[in-house]
């Protein structure tokens, strides 16, 4: 999720802080000390971090149906799931997650809260929970623990291969702004936007890493969850336009003639064709005053849907690799419609599919949707809610930021409960590059509040706060960060020590060709860090453990001096020999630009191998004049602490 707060983002960013110190930090036998991962490879997952001959998986696929009644605003129905245990083991017992409870009074979330304990009698009200036996429904005992749900089965689930169905009968409220501020509603000029997310009970996780993954949801950490085929109705008052996950099943009796045609058009478009404008009838009307809408959804973890009657609704064709194609839409208010607001929303959805397709993986579903509405951004399969009011550059940002979530954890389905950076931070990483392409660079370079908020250097923007005290590791539960450091934890320096990786220490080929096949290797599987970390390893070819240990699980610095330059036997014409030394607990490759007095450059690359025998390196530089000056990252792509002892110059 990315909460729109750019302000606060400059905040943290522009803290001033007492000039760092590392002076004496550096220790080799830590810095380089072998790298013990939780496991060394096995037939569930391999040493190469890729998944094993044996991996496996459980599947859940839901069948739901759901009414909404507007003048309550209370969402009622059923959800039946067939769920496939393919582990080794029995299951005589399963959870689910009830995220909505996550508004109830006296929830974990609730009691957690600065101000003491809040909020209301919403959440989840379970009408009925039954297993599916020769097509009967029969009664279960379940238990209810906040934002979870175990359910006692009679008889085990059995081992590789059995199956499950489960119907649950449920229902509750739309708050104005509920599920941990993802779903909500907003009055608008021509009527009412409705966002709903979290709607239905969702399986939990069993997987070969910890068994049933029942974190209580929190706020912060968010999901984790099963893939599947989902197929799903909402009934609702006609008059109103849906938007939802997956492809409309249904389109002739819910859409008009002229919708109908002008979605035929954008099909063929690379620009955005409008569907419906405000002042146009939405849809066919309904025989009751009521109609349904059906929805299907392959190879997903999960579904969501908006609705209004004020939606102004557009869309364009999207270019896929391989000749492909899907559809970009937007919906938002009229409000929202001018070119500095949503009027390109379409547009930027569009190139930043089609970029991320080209990068890394091919879009899988046949609709990419922006919903105007009032979430300030959220993501989920094939849909985002994002902010009415945004425009421009920051709508961008937004639009590439959420739909990249289809990539990381949407396709690669990472833990992110857990492990909130191998989502925001890869995410906030690939949105670097889209917007450098988009438009020939209308929006490059990227300088928005997760990568450069004051539109200088990254490295160099990083380090106030990284040399704060107290900083946590990339690696910390998402729930435990403080939340004004989650943004410039999870995204900002993930991203940046991605950045780090293919800009620097690896280069664009080797990074990217490991980074696609750790993509391909776990589209729609539940990849763990240490698979990652493993697959970068191999495909690079590159011992990284130093990196991993220094930027992701501890909170080291980095801090280069030029400590010394001398001459050969004093005489500048045999040569000169540099001194450089490591301060900081953090080892990176050494970056030199040498100038000597006839202004002529020399350019030095030395591996990060050199801080392997202690915290000095010397060398020698080949020169038939006197030095004019010896600088380290000269382009200032590392985040040096303290630049000021990084240039040597001539007296």
């Amino acid at each position: 999720m990315k909460k729109w707060r750019l302000p606060l983002l400059l905040l943290i960013f522009s803290i001033l802080v007492t000039p760092f110190s590392a002076q004496g930090q550096y220790d080799a036998h830590a810095a380089f000390a072998p790298f013990f991962y939780p496991h060394n490879g096995n037939t569930f997952r391999s040493a190469n971090g890729s998944p094993g001959p044996d991996y496996w998986q459980n599947r859940a696929d839901y069948r739901i149906h759901v009414k909404f009644d507007t003048t309550t605003k209370t969402i009622t129905g059923t959800v039946r799931i067939t769920y496939t245990n393919n582990s080794p083991d029995k299951l005589p017992f399963v959870w689910l997650y009830l995220d909505q409870n996550i508004d109830r009074k006296g929830s974990r979330a609730a009691g957690m809260q600065p101000a003491g304990p809040a909020g209301t009698e919403a959440g989840f009200n379970i009408h009925q929970v039954a297993v599916i036996e020769k097509g009967k429904p029969a009664a279960v005992p379940y238990l209810v623990d906040g934002t979870r749900m175990q359910v006692r089965l009679p008889e085990s689930i059995e081992a590789k291969g059995g199956k499950l169905q489960l119907e649950i009968s449920f229902s509750y409220p739309l708050l104005r702004s509920g599920g941990g501020g993802r779903s909500g509603y907003l009055d608008t000029r021509y009527g009412r936007v409705y966002e709903v997310s979290y709607w239905y009970p969702r399986m939990c996780v069993y997987d070969d890493l910890l068994g049933w993954n029942t974190l209580p949801f929190l706020g912060s950490g968010e999901f984790y969850m099963e893939y599947g085929d989902m197929d799903y109705s909402v009934t609702l008052p006609a008059g109103m336009i849906v938007a939802g996950s997956g492809e409309l099943k249904n389109p002739g009796q819910v859409l008009t003639r002229l919708e109908t045609d002008r979605m035929a058009r954008a099909r063929h478009a690379d620009q955005a064709v409008i569907i419906r404008q405000a002042a146009e009838p939405a849809t066919q009307p309904g025989s009751s005053g009521q109609l349904t809408w059906h929805f299907h959804m392959d190879s997903t973890r999960d579904v969501a849907w908006a609705a209004s009657t004020a939606f102004v609704w557009d869309a364009a064709r999207i270019n896929l690799p391989g000749g492909k194609k899907a559809l970009a839409m937007s919906v938002y208010p009229a409000e929202s419609g001018s070119d500095s607001l949503w009027g390109r929303a379409t547009e930027y959805l569009k190139s930043s599919v089609e970029t991320f397709s080209n990068s890394w993986f091919p879009y899988p579903y046949p609709v990419a949707i922006n919903v105007g509405g009032p979430v300030g951004g959220m993501e989920f399969p094939g849909i985002t809610f994002d902010w009415w009011k945004a425009g421009g550059k920051g709508l961008f940002a937004l639009l590439s930021h959420e739909i990249g979530h289809n990539w990381y954890p949407m396709i690669v389905g990472s833990d992110e409960r857990r492990h909130a950076w191998m989502d925001e931070g890869f995410n906030t990483f690939i949105d670097i590059y889209a917007q450098q392409q988009f438009n020939h660079g209308e929006y490059a370079p990227k300088r928005d509040g997760e990568y450069a908020p004051h539109g200088g250097n990254p490295a160099e923007e990083i380090v106030p706060f990284i040399t704060r005290p107290g900083i946590d590791p990339i690696v910390s539960l998402a729930d435990a960060l403080p939340t004004k450091d989650v943004h410039p934890l999870e995204y900002f320096k993930t991203a940046f020590g991605l950045v780090l990786l293919r800009e620097v220490i690896l280069g664009h080929d080797r990074f990217d060709y490991a980074f696609r096949q750790y993509t391909r290797d776990w589209a729609y599987k539940h990849p763990a860090p240490w698979d990652f970390f493993r697959e970068m390893e191999n495909g690079a070819g590159e011992d990284l453990s130093w990196f991993w240990r220094g930027w992701f699980l501890q909170d080291w610095k980095l801090d280069q001096e030029v400590e010394q330059v001398k001459y050969v036997d004093n005489d500048a014409k045999k040569g000169a020999v540099i001194t450089i030394r490591n301060l900081g607990k953090m080892p990176m490759p050494a970056l030199i630009s040498v100038t000597d007095s006839k202004d002529t450059v020399q350019q030095i690359r030395l591996p990060v191998e050199i801080w392997e025998r202690g915290d000095t390196w010397t060398f020698r530089v080949n020169t038939t004049t006197p030095l004019k000056s010896v600088t380290l990252d000269p382009a200032k792509l590392l985040p040096d602490v303290d630049r000021s002892n990084n240039t040597w110059k001539a007296n």
